[in-house]
C-alpha cells in the first residue's frame, strides 16, 4: 500500500508541517516511500513485558533500594536527594547492573515473547541542571539492545518521566504535582526524545519503537490539545533520526479508541501506535469484583476499544494483580485499598503478607484467580495488536512478577496454553 510514494531525502521537508499540525497537518505527498519495519504489526502480534523498577525505579519494585534512605524517598528524585549524588550513584549503579541481566533476556525469550519495553526516564538522557538525579543508565541500556539482539527480541524504549511530572506519579520519578507542560518542560522532554532517537532509531534491527511519553495524565492537568502538539513533535524528531522506527503514544488515560482519526496514515504520518494500559486494582469497585467479573471485565474492555481502533494498539501495560496488596503498590508507606489501610478505602479481606513474597506462597484458590484472570487478558488483548505485562521481577510482589508466575505455572507456557477455556469469544 505504500507503492508509488517519493524518495527518502523528502522526509526533511515533511517535518516543518508537524509544528503547526493545527492548522495544516502533513500531507501524504510527503510520505516516504522505502518504509520496513522489522516487525510487522499488521500481521504479528506483540508478546512482551515491561523491564520495570529497572533504569527508573519504584519503590515497590525494589523496597530494597529505598529502604535505609529514610521516610523522605518516596520516588528516584527524592531518593537522590536524600542520598546525595554520590551514595545514590552507588546503589543506583549497582542496581542497574545487576537487577536485569543479559540471563534475564534469554529467559523472556525462552518463554515465547518477542518484545521487551524499557522504561527510562528524561534525566538519563537530558539532563537539567541542579536536579538530583544521578545518570549511567543509558551505558547499560546499550547493553540491553545488544542482549535483546542476541536473543532475538525487539525492544520498545519508553520514555516513562518527564520534567515536572506528567501524572504525578512516583513512576514518573517524582511524585506530586503533574507540573509538565509549565516552563519549558515540554521543550526539555523533546531534547530527549532527539537524544533517545539519535542513539537508538538507526538501530532497527532491534529498537523497533520509541514510545514518546508513558501515562500523561489528560483527566488531572495535562493539556489534550498540547500533548497533541507535543506527539507530532515527537514524530518528526524520531523521523528526522528514522523513518522506520514507530512512534508509540499512550491514550492518556481516556479511552483508546477516541484517538482514532489524530495520527493516522490518512493525516500523513505513518508507524504510529496506540498504548493502552489495563489495571482492575486501583478502584475498590474493582477489586470487590469476583474472578468471573475480573475476566468479563477484561472481555468487555477488549470489546468496547480495542476493536475499534484505526491505528496499531497494544496493552503496554497489564498485570496478574487481582488485590493491590503489595508492599507500596499505591507508593511508599501508603496502604492497600484492599485491607482498608489506604486512606478512603473500605476493606474487602486481609493483605496478612499472602500477596507479598513469592507465588509458591499464593493459597490455591489465589492460583486458580490469578491464572484463570492471565489467560483471559491473554485473549482479550490478542484482538488488537498484542500486550506488554508489568513487570518481569519484583522483589516480592507475586501477583506482578512475570518471571515467578512462569516458574509457577500462573502464566501459560506455551503462551497458547488455556487451562480454563477459551476466553472473550
Amino acid at each position: 500500500m505504500f507503492a508509488g510514494l517519493p524518495p527518502k531525502k523528502t522526509l526533511l521537508l515533511a517535518l516543518p508541517l508537524l509544528s503547526s499540525w493545527v492548522e495544516a497537518a502533513p500531507s501524504s505527498k510527503f510520505r516516504l516511500g522505502s518504509r520496513d519495519l522489522t516487525f510487522d504489526y499488521g500481521s504479528n502480534k506483540v508478546h512482551g513485558v515491561n523491564l520495570g523498577g529497572w533504569l527508573v525505579t519504584e519503590p515497590w519494585i525494589t523496597p530494597s533500594i529505598y529502604e535505609g534512605a529514610g521516610d523522605s524517598a518516596v520516588d528516584e528524585w527524592s531518593l537522590c536527594d536524600a542520598l546525595g549524588h554520590d551514595e545514590a550513584l552507588s546503589r543506583l549503579s549497582n542496581h542497574w547492573n545487576t537487577f536485569i541481566t543479559q540471563d534475564d533476556f534469554n529467559q523472556i525469550a525462552a518463554a515465547g515473547l518477542n518484545h521487551v519495553r524499557i522504561p527510562v526516564g528524561y534525566w538519563a538522557v537530558a539532563p537539567i541542571d541542579n536536579e538530583p538525579f544521578v545518570q549511567g543508565q543509558l551505558d547499560v541500556l546499550d547493553n540491553a539492545i545488544d542482549w535483546a539482539r542476541g536473543a532475538g527480541l525487539k525492544v520498545l524504549i519508553d520514555l516513562h518521566g518527564a520534567p515536572g511530572s506528567q501524572n504525578g506519579f512516583d513512576n514518573s520519578g517524582r511524585k506530586g504535582s503533574i507540573n509538565w507542560q509549565q516552563g519549558d518542560t515540554v521543550t526539555q522532554t523533546l531534547q530527549a526524545i532527539r537524544g533517545l532517537a539519535e542513539r537508538y532509531a538507526p538501530q532497527t534491527d532491534v529498537v523497533v519503537a520509541i514510545e514518546a511519553l508513558n501515562e500523561p495524565m489528560i483527566p488531572s492537568g495535562v493539556n489534550q490539545d498540547q500533548l497533541k502538539q507535543y506527539y507530532y513533535d515527537v514524530w518528526g524528531t524520531v523521523r528526522d533520526s528514522n523513518h522506520d522506527t514507530a512512534v508509540v503514544l499512550h491514550d492518556g488515560f481516556l479511552a483508546v479508541d477516541s484517538w482514532n482519526g489524530f495520527m493516522n496514515e490518512a493525516s500523513g504520518v505513518w508507524y504510529v501506535m496506540m498504548d493502552t494500559h489495563h489495571y482492575e486494582v486501583f478502584d475498590n469497585g474493582l477489586l470487590a469484583m469476583s474472578i468471573d467479573d475480573h475476566v468479563n471485565t477484561a472481555c468487555q474492555f477488549s470489546k468496547d476499544h480495542l476493536q475499534h481502533v484505526d491505528k496499531w494498539t497494544v496493552v503496554g501495560e497489564w498485570t496478574g494483580g487481582i488485590t493491590d496488596c503489595a508492599k507500596w503498590l499505591n507508593g511508599r508507606n501508603v496502604g492497600a485499598r484492599y485491607d482498608g489501610t489506604y486512606p478512603g478505602s473500605t476493606a474487602l479481606g486481609s493483605c496478612d503478607g499472602k500477596y507479598q513474597g513469592t507465588v509458591d506462597g499464593l493459597s490455591d484458590a489465589d492460583k486458580y484467580n490469578v491464572r484463570r484472570f492471565i489467560e483471559a487478558q491473554l485473549d482479550a488483548f490478542e484482538k488488537s495488536t498484542g500486550w506488554i505485562f508489568w513487570t518481569w521481577k519484583t522483589e516480592g510482589a507475586p501477583e506482578w512478577d512475570m518471571q515467578q508466575l512462569l516458574a509457577g505455572g500462573l502464566f501459560p507456557q506455551p503462551l497458547s496454553d488455556r487451562q480454563y477455556g477459551t476466553n472473550c469469544a
